[in-house]
């Protein structure tokens, strides 16, 4: 007895469900690493400038959310430096992203209020994040499609078919 075959409309369904779980892991993972990267911030601006924990933390803090990104958030087995880095560049992108809408924010209106400035920051972070989420997916930590390891043996079949 043979088992049923899925249904066309079911992957669409799957695909969907297995995007939005990366999605929510993506948020769990970057949103706890970012959480942690805050207090460990707070913990080193009382030993060094302030400029210097950030960037410190920053780097840190992006090395581990890479490795947890490709463990947990797209359970890719893709590691090394080039994914670290490659990673690090969607980090500058987002950066300049939620930089330059503060920049425009200020340009547009000469002094916004807090609750504003911080709508407005957190509005292109989320821009960004999902920005960020669809890259990585996508360039950093696609699948790679699997090597045609029947390619030789292709041919031969069909020269002995013929």
């Amino acid at each position: 007895m043979t088992a049923p075959s899925p249904r066309l409309d079911d992957r669409p369904t799957r695909t969907a469900r297995s995007l939005v779980a990366a999605f929510v892991r993506f948020v769990v993972c970057g949103g706890g690493v970012g959480l942690a990267s805050s207090g460990v911030l707070v913990l080193l601006s009382g030993s060094m400038p302030m400029m210097v924990a950030n960037a410190i933390v920053t780097v840190v803090s992006t090395v581990i959310a890479t490795e947890l990104h490709s463990r947990v958030s797209f359970r890719s087995d893709r590691r090394g430096w080039g994914v670290h880095l490659q990673s690090g560049l969607t980090v500058a992108v987002s950066y300049a992203f939620t930089t330059g809408a503060l920049l425009v924010l200020h340009a547009v209106h000469s002094s916004p209020s807090a609750l504003l400035e911080q709508g407005v920051y957190l509005s292109a972070s989320a821009l960004a994040g999902v920005g960020r989420f669809a890259l990585l997916r996508v360039v950093v930590f696609a699948q790679s499609a699997a090597p045609a390891k029947d390619a030789a043996l292709g041919r031969a079949s069909v020269a002995m078919a013929a």
